[in-house]
């Protein structure tokens, strides 16, 4: 168990090393040896004391690990988490030791909820494609 917490801190890492290499080169990088997928989305800020609106660009990374699920470090966050609390032996030590893990899971799942709903009013359009490129939030294939 302890190995697979590990695995999970490392794999968390690596997916946020891999979206911030993307970032930094402005998708002029390989993901897993190969030219990343990604949506450019095009949105529009305004500010709040003039009124004048700006156009940005975001880059949507589908690809790597980002391409697997839209929040795939959540499961490696979440693997370490159980792995930490089934290592306290909750059969011996009651439910109160999985608290943790069952705390970030529903914070991590709401976070998703809510990060979707930020995302879709931001890039609209552009936040469609990519679900549709990258259609779980999650765990692949399930959520």
């Amino acid at each position: 168990l302890f190995v697979l917490s590990m695995a999970g801190v490392l794999l968390n890492y690596a997916a946020d090393r891999e979206r911030d290499v993307f970032r930094a080169s402005k998708g002029q990088c390989k993901v897993w040896g190969s030219k990343p997928r990604y949506i450019t989305a095009k949105y529009t800020i305004v500010d709040p004391k003039t009124g004048k609106s700006t156009q940005k660009t975001s880059l949507l990374l589908a690809s790597g690990f980002w391409g697997m699920a839209r929040h795939f470090q959540y499961f490696f966050e979440l693997t370490a988490a159980y792995s930490w609390c089934f290592l306290a032996n909750p059969l011996d030590n009651g439910v109160l030791v999985m608290f943790y893990a069952l705390f970030l899971t529903g914070l991590l799942v709401d976070r998703s909820k809510r990060d979707t709903e930020k995302c879709q009013l931001k890039y609209g359009k552009y936040y469609d494609e990519y679900c549709e490129l990258v259609p779980y939030k999650i765990v692949p294939g399930i959520f």
